[in-house]
């Protein structure tokens, strides 16, 4: 496994992969690895003969300077995670090496879907997101980057803007994986107490409450919306931010459940903001070749009507 902290020589090595008629997979990372970054990394190894994984904290999608610093940071752990994982490349640059003139002048801002959900809440976040991930494609050059669906509006922001620009490169959205009572793997779990450990546990019961009430036959977007958040509610120590039953694709709300929606969540919970998704289908509706919708990596044991009313 090689070591790359410049562009450069990220951009030559992947050249010369592909030149030699390798595929290319790339897993966009901020480091702190967990268990749905494994995934990420083992998924793109099945599928790609050179696997790079991009280690960079970027400052460009943190709007305040103290949740930059206090973002953990443990190279030589994540090190060996990717090792072990069957990463071929990392890249791991200093700031300096992908901002040299430090702020750009020229970014990606992304546009309505940027605008909803996180979007108020983190203003400046996406396009952060946005002007970094497009300067890794760029580099990283024709690829299939990996992406976890466990952030599932940076997700689709990834997938427009790849359209848009007419990036080379695949996005392959890859399923939430989940601690055994159903939490989102995330690095910010590590900031919960016990208690509030617990009691974050409430956005996936909420999450699989709304999904259940879909495929009993619900059409009501409202009406899923409503048990999300009654089933938030029974956690005082859980401050709900939103929940939404939302098109995959554009992030609008729907009112009218037809096809495959998104139900989204996030929640304070302590100091700590969380946010999780899933997909929901209608009663009878057949679920296209590939897709991906409400397959997350989920234990049985929570029951997906827990809080129903």
């Amino acid at each position: 496994m090689d070591l790359i902290t410049s562009k450069e020589i990220l951009r030559k090595a992947l050249q010369a992969a592909r030149a030699e008629g390798a595929s290319v997979g790339l897993v966009p990372t901020m480091g702190a690895l967990h268990g749905g970054h494994v995934s990420l990394v083992e998924a793109a190894r099945r599928e790609c003969d050179c696997v790079a994984v991009s280690i960079f904290v970027n400052p460009a999608q943190f709007g305040d300077l103290s949740d930059l610093a206090a973002y953990p940071r443990d190279l030589d752990t994540d090190l060996e995670i990717c090792r072990r994982a069957g990463a071929d490349v990392i890249f791991a640059p200093v700031a300096a090496e992908m901002y040299p003139r430090g702020q750009l002048e020229t970014a990606v801002v992304p546009g309505a879907l940027a605008g909803v959900l996180e979007g108020p809440s983190r203003p400046g976040h996406f396009a952060g997101v946005a002007t970094v991930v497009t300067k890794l494609l760029s580099i990283a050059g024709s690829c299939r980057a990996y992406f976890g669906e466990k952030d599932f509006q940076q997700l689709a922001i990834v997938r427009r803007l790849v359209a848009d620009l007419d990036l080379a490169n695949e996005v392959v959205g890859c399923p939430t994986v989940r601690e055994g009572d159903g939490l989102a793997m995330s690095t910010r779990n590590g900031r919960l107490d016990p208690a509030e450990r617990a009691a974050a546990t409430v956005l996936w019961r909420a999450l699989c409450a709304g999904r259940a009430l879909v495929a009993a036959g619900s059409s009501s977007g409202a009406e899923v919306s409503a048990l999300m958040g009654a089933v938030l509610g029974e956690e005082p120590i859980v401050q709900p931010d939103y929940v939404a039953v939302a098109d995959p694709a554009s992030l609008r709300v729907v009112t009218d459940i037809s096809a495959e929606v998104r139900l989204l969540v996030a929640a304070t919970v302590g100091p700590v903001r969380l946010i999780d998704n899933v997909g929901a289908r209608p009663l009878g509706l057949e679920r296209p070749p590939g897709s991906a919708v409400g397959a997350d990596v989920a234990p049985e044991a929570v029951a997906p009507t827990r809080g129903r009313t």
